[in-house]
């Protein structure tokens, strides 16, 4: 899975680019089939915003968190992306053993 970082006025620094990585990376659990993630960080005086576009065969998933701090931002993102994906699996398994 190929990760990319961006933002928007703010600068992105390893360590912020290396959490946002360890916590997608959990992503790939439940979904294998992931191709390429686009994470943007944006941060508007008191507002820190995460948003995510995650591509796979057969579709994308979108999803965005916001935050007074950047980092539980990018948890909540995190946490959305991961129900959103497990449930996009379970949907898939329940059509396939009808």
């Amino acid at each position: 899975m190929q990760i990319n970082v961006s933002g928007h006025h703010i600068d992105v620094t390893p360590s912020l680019r290396s959490y946002v990585v360890s916590k997608l990376d959990r992503l790939e659990r439940h979904f294998d089939r992931i191709t390429n993630t686009n994470v943007i960080l944006t941060v508007e005086k008191q507002r820190q915003k995460a948003d995510a576009t995650i591509k796979f065969s057969g579709g994308e998933i979108f999803a965005d968190a916001e935050s007074d701090d950047l980092y539980a931002a990018i948890d909540m993102l995190a946490d959305k992306l991961d129900r959103q994906l497990i449930k996009k699996k379970e949907k898939g398994t329940n059509r396939k053993h009808r």
